[in-house]
């Protein structure tokens, strides 16, 4: 449980992809490609003095759900190659995870995560209720991306 008391349902999606753990790793690996997949991430750069993906690694996200935009800074926090690749959100405190499995014969199981170790931030919180929607509509906001962010790593992988 977070100190604040108010850790969150974990979100989880998965999907089963027709091609090879190396080629669905590229994809996912890199955050900045993020914004050709997610509903809510219209572009992904690195921050300043950040050049590669690794531990330690910061970026900026600009987001847009109903019509509205705002700016998150991300760091990633774990990556072991085609395995899993996860990034920690500074302004809503949750963590997002990507995780890989090979399967036979030769397909990769793509899990997509949220949890919120540290809660959600009063911030999150509340920017939530008051423009999007609150916190049940804006759930169901976020299993639909995720749904639709793995679709569209399939597809790619895929081709």
């Amino acid at each position: 449980m977070s100190e604040t008391g108010d850790e969150q349902p974990i979100l989880e999606d998965r999907i089963e992809i027709d091609a090879p753990i190396d080629r669905v790793w590229a994809l996912v690996e890199d955050v900045r490609r993020m914004p050709n997949w997610s509903p809510q991430v219209l572009s992904t750069r690195f921050r300043k003095g950040y050049h590669e993906i690794a531990v330690g690694t910061q970026f900026t996200n600009l987001n847009s759900e109903s019509g509205r935009e705002w700016t998150t800074h991300g760091e990633i926090v774990r990556h072991t190659a085609q395995r899993e690749l996860a990034f920690r959100i500074e302004e809503n405190w949750v963590v997002w995870t990507f995780q890989l499995e090979r399967t036979e014969p030769g397909g990769t199981l793509l899990t997509q995560r949220r949890d919120t170790p540290d809660g959600i931030s009063p911030l999150s919180k509340n920017l939530t209720e008051t423009y999007l929607g609150g916190y049940e509509a804006f759930t169901a906001t976020l299993r639909a991306g995720m749904r639709q962010t793995l679709e569209g790593i399939k597809a790619e992988a895929e081709l």
